[in-house]
């Protein structure tokens, strides 16, 4: 079974930064796509950025674009997600996800993924 671990989140300030870490169980190179999701408190989980192992493409929701920038270390099989400029609206619990082949679900939807960590709190305060 595959386990993903986050790491990273906290407490900020607006406008402060956070680097999010999910460290993967084997290796990054496995999943087509690894990707952060962010679900706060009654509302959906929703996509926030991907990035695939073909070229490293990158993919980011519109509201983070500019601010937010993934990566990936495959060679420590951990994903990165660097967050910057963090305003309130971007306090949730950040959830890791691995997809393992490409489908007909499009990678910025959930059910696309096959596994999840346990998620990291972020909590920007005003």
């Amino acid at each position: 079974q595959v386990q993903l671990v986050e790491s990273g989140g906290g407490l900020v300030q607006a406008g402060g930064s956070l680097r999010l870490s999910c460290v993967a169980s084997e290796r990054t190179f496995n999943f087509d796509h690894m990707g952060w999701f962010r679900q706060a408190p009654g509302k959906e989980r929703e996509f926030v950025s991907a990035i695939t192992w073909t070229f490293s493409r990158t993919s980011y929701a519109d509201f983070v674009k500019g601010r937010f920038t993934i990566s990936r270390d495959n060679a420590k099989n951990t994903v990165y997600l660097q967050m910057n400029s963090l305003s309130p609206d971007d306090t949730a619990v950040y959830y890791c996800a691995a997809l393992k082949m490409s489908g007909l679900v499009a990678p910025t939807d959930p059910r696309a993924y096959d596994y999840w960590g346990q998620g990291t709190q972020v909590t920007v305060s005003s």
